[in-house]
C-alpha cells in the first residue's frame, strides 16, 4: 500500500468515525456538480459587473435599474417617471471568446411607463459585444449579437430564444443574414414563469441559442455591419469577423430577473 492509499484510508476510517461522509477521491468534494461551470453572478451584490444606460456615464446605474434581492439580479423601473429611452446595459468584466453560458430569466410587473410597444416583456442577453467602455454615451445598444428573449402576451405565439444584430450581420444556411431580427422556432412562454436560455459560442463559428434544453436557432460567422455607424469604429483593417466580445444583459424597459448566471469555457 502506498503512502497515498495509506493517507485515504486513514482518511476514510476517521470520517467514518465522526459520521461524515467522505468521497472515494477526496479531491472531487471540492468539483463543481458540472465540471468547470462558472458562476458569474455571486447572488449577493454585482461585483463584476458594471451597467451602462444609454444618455448615462459607465457605471451610473441610472434609478438603480440593476439590482440584486433575494438572490436574483433584477432589471427594475420602479424609480422611473417615464422611460425615456434609457436603454441599459450590464457588462461582466470579462471578454470570452469559446464557452457555453446558462442563466435563467421570467418577466415579471409592468413595463415602465412610455416604454416602446415592441419592447413589452421584451429583454435580451448580448454576446460578442464591444467593450462598454468603447460605448457612447448616447448610445442605445452595443454592437453585439443579441439573444433576444421575449415573453408572451397570455394568449399569441411569441418564440424566443431570436436573433438581432445590433452593427452586426451572420451567416444562416450559407446566405447572409443582414436583417435585423430572425426568430427561433422556440415555444412561448406565458406568465411569470422562469425560462432556462443557454447560448453555445464558437467564436466567429457556430453559435446556438437554446431555450429549456432544446436548440432553437443556429448560425455562423459573426461579423461587423460596415454600414453601421457604431460598427465602423470597432473595425481594424480587413478584419470583419467578431470572434470574442463581453457579454452583457439587456433593460429595455420590462422588468425581468436572472439568476443562475453561470459560463463553461469551451476548448478552441
Amino acid at each position: 500500500m502506498t503512502n497515498s492509499q495509506r493517507i485515504k484510508k486513514l482518511l476514510f476510517v476517521l470520517c467514518i468515525g465522526f459520521g461524515i461522509t467522505l468521497s472515494s477521491d477526496a479531491t472531487e468534494q471540492n468539483k463543481p456538480a458540472d465540471g468547470r461551470w462558472i458562476s458569474l453572478f455571486n447572488g449577493k451584490n454585482l461585483d463584476g459587473w458594471t451597467p451602462k444606460i444609454t444618455g448615462y456615464d459607465l457605471g451610473d446605474n441610472f434609478g438603480n435599474t440593476f439590482r440584486v434581492e433575494d438572490g436574483v439580479l433584477k432589471v427594475c423601473y420602479d424609480q422611473y417617471d417615464t422611460f425615456g429611452g434609457k436603454f441599459g446595459h450590464i457588462f461582466y468584466k470579462e471578454k470570452f471568446s469559446h464557452y457555453r453560458l446558462r442563466l435563467e430569466y421570467r418577466f415579471v410587473g409592468e413595463q415602465a411607463p412610455k416604454g416602446p410597444g415592441w419592447a413589452l416583456r421584451n429583454n435580451g442577453i448580448m454576446i460578442h459585444c464591444q467593450s462598454p467602455e468603447s460605448m457612447a454615451k448616447n448610445q442605445n445598444f452595443p454592437v453585439s449579437i443579441e439573444v433576444q428573449l421575449l415573453g408572451g402576451n397570455g394568449k399569441d405565439k411569441r418564440s424566443t430564444g431570436n436573433l438581432c444584430t445590433p452593427g452586426t450581420h451572420v451567416v444562416m444556411n450559407d446566405q447572409l443574414v443582414t436583417q435585423h431580427c430572425t426568430s427561433s422556432r422556440s415555444k412561448t412562454y406565458h406568465g411569470d414563469q422562469w425560462v432556462k436560455a443557454e447560448v453555445e459560442v464558437h467564436g466567429d463559428g457556430l453559435i446556438k441559442h437554446i431555450i429549456n434544453g432544446e436548440v432553437v436557432l443556429e448560425y455562423e460567422r459573426p461579423q461587423y455591419d460596415e454600414k453601421d455607424a457604431d460598427a465602423r469604429k470597432l473595425i481594424k483593417g480587413d478584419t470583419m469577423m467578431i470572434s470574442e466580445g463581453y457579454i452583457s444583459l439587456q433593460a429595455e424597459s420590462h422588468p425581468t430577473e436572472f439568476r443562475k448566471i453561470e459560463i463553461l469555457p469551451l476548448d478552441q
